[in-house]
């Protein structure tokens, strides 16, 4: 294990390299587990090094990229590794994007095979005739050469490629509503520092990691390869559920989750939560959305082991940890800066705000995205330049910094309401209106006002049906906000619509209310 440690100690290093570490040390463990399925670590290497070997086969170099469009599954991690492997770029794509979008990020990562099963070679079948990459079959009934009959013979391996820190390590497209997301470029040196999260509090190889977010997300992936680069077990839930959760994380014995705030808040609902042993658990993990404090407090109080928030972006840049179990009066932030990110607010004129004020959040640090896959004019709007000439990520995020360095998050800079001239910031009307007992999740968003612009109009879920009624919300909550802060009106709403991440997709709250008149 030394080597391992030694490994992990190291400025750079690579996922496949520590992975590799993995297999020597333990190779009869169980490295991923699926269903009713599992498999080894020796099990897993020689599958990723027969389809390395196919894809080295078929003319896939060190530079190229290897498309994954698929629910989660044991293959899935193999051909995830095996492109690693190559020294190509993973670009893992979301089964939810159009097919046309779908078909547009193929071409614009520049994939020359395209790996998926059934239901997304069904989604994808307009447009199929036109995509370039070769199509593999994960599943039975799915597009394309079956994975079986396609990969290389049993005991292949492929040609060793030495990988360099600036290579890219995979493409992460970002949501988009219209047209071609843009593609994240993430270099192996952005991706090194996560693998070292397999020193404790992180992943170590007696972790059993509970992944039940979309093997596509930065989300999953931030925790779902550090638990392998730290030779623990990943347990894979394909189709997220809050009590199939629960009753994995207590089959499995599970002590780390990786979950988004919605995922929280329907485990914590089950009726029978506190009768499951969740003894195991050392530490959850949560990003990719706003999580309330209330929420947290829950988790805390009824969930063993600790919690912790992350914040950042995919794009990469700096990043806030909460260590929510070590700091219980600060849970309505987003933590401090982790160690070695330089993280700071600025105002519309790019110059840099002092403590106390809301402004945009910039970050610098060693996890910082290449750019946006050849769109250099969106890389460069994406960039703060500091007054010393150094480069930050924008976030698009409002917040403020406290006495303590606490970042408190306001809201999206492109959802900020300006009514009357005055900022209004959706986060905290939300936090407010979540104060209510009948509240069960709430968003707010601006919509046009011949009178001021903007102007605000809440949409709420409730805890229980008829728990109250909008007029009554709408009363209550004007009470409590100020003056220029008042919603114009409220709707009471069944759910939320969200990305598969847990996002809000206030857009479509907007484009409904619009509809709706």
């Amino acid at each position: 294990m030394s080597a391992i440690r030694d490994y992990v100690q190291q400025p750079f290093g690579t996922f496949t390299g520590l992975f590799a570490l993995q297999v020597a040390a333990d190779p009869e463990k169980t490295a991923v587990l699926c269903g009713d399925a599992g498999i080894s670590y020796r099990e897993l290497d020689a599958r990723a090094d027969r389809i390395a070997a196919a894809l080295q086969r078929d003319g896939v170099k060190p530079g190229g990229a290897v498309a994954i469009c698929a629910s989660a599954s044991i293959d899935y991690v193999a051909v995830f590794i095996a492109t690693l492997r190559t020294g190509a770029a993973v670009a893992p794509l979301s089964p939810s994007a159009t097919a046309e979008q779908l078909a547009g990020m193929i071409a614009d990562c520049g994939a020359s095979h395209i790996f998926t099963d059934a239901a997304v070679s069904a989604h994808l079948a307009p447009v199929a005739a036109g995509v370039g990459a070769d199509f593999i079959a994960l599943t039975e009934g799915a597009r394309g050469a079956p994975l079986e009959g396609w990969m290389a013979p049993e005991g292949a391996r492929p040609e060793p490629v030495g990988i360099t820190p600036d290579m890219a390590f995979n493409i992460i497209y970002s949501s988009g509503t219209t047209g071609t997301p843009k593609g994240i470029v993430q270099s192996h040196r952005m991706r090194w520092p996560h693998n070292q999260l397999t020193d404790p509090p992180g992943f170590g190889p007696d972790a059993v990691g509970l992944v039940s977010t979309p093997l596509y997300s930065n989300t999953t992936l931030v925790a779902f390869l550090p638990a392998l680069a730290g030779g623990g077990t990943v347990v894979l839930m394909p189709k997220f559920d809050a009590r199939g959760f629960l009753e994995l994380a207590q089959q499995h014995r599970a002590t780390h989750a990786m979950l988004v705030p919605v995922q929280y808040q329907r485990i914590l609902a089950v009726e029978d939560f506190d009768a499951f042993d969740l003894s195991a658990f050392r530490l959850k993990y949560c990003t990719s959305a706003p999580f309330s404090a209330e929420l947290k407090a829950e988790v805390l109080r009824r969930w063993p082991g600790g919690l912790i928030e992350f914040y950042g972006m995919t794009e990469g840049g700096g990043s806030c940890v909460l260590v929510a179990h070590e700091h219980p009066d600060k849970l309505h932030t987003v933590g401090k800066a982790m160690p070695g990110h330089d993280i700071r607010v600025i105002g519309p004129d790019g110059r840099e705000l002092p403590p106390g004020e809301v402004g945009e959040v910039v970050g610098r640090s060693g996890s910082m995205m290449t750019g946006y896959h050849g769109r250099p004019d969106k890389t460069r709007e994406a960039e703060w330049i500091s007054p010393q000439g150094e480069r930050f990520i924008r976030t698009g995020d409002l917040a403020k910094m406290d006495a303590d360095g606490f970042f408190t998050i306001a809201g999206r800079a492109k959802d900020m309401i300006i009514s009357g001239g005055m900022n209004i910031y959706p986060a905290d009307l939300e936090a407010v209106l979540m104060e209510h007992a009948a509240v069960a999740d709430a968003s707010v968003v601006g919509v046009p006002s011949k009178d001021w612009g903007e102007t605000p109009v809440a949409f709420v879920c409730l805890s229980a049906p008829d728990a109250a009624s909008a007029d009554e919300l709408l009363a209550w909550a004007n009470a409590k906000l100020g003056k220029m802060q008042r919603l114009a009106d409220l709707r009471i709403i069944d759910e939320l619509p969200r990305s598969a991440i847990g996002k809000v997709l206030k857009r479509e709250l907007q484009a409904g209310y619009a509809a709706a008149g």
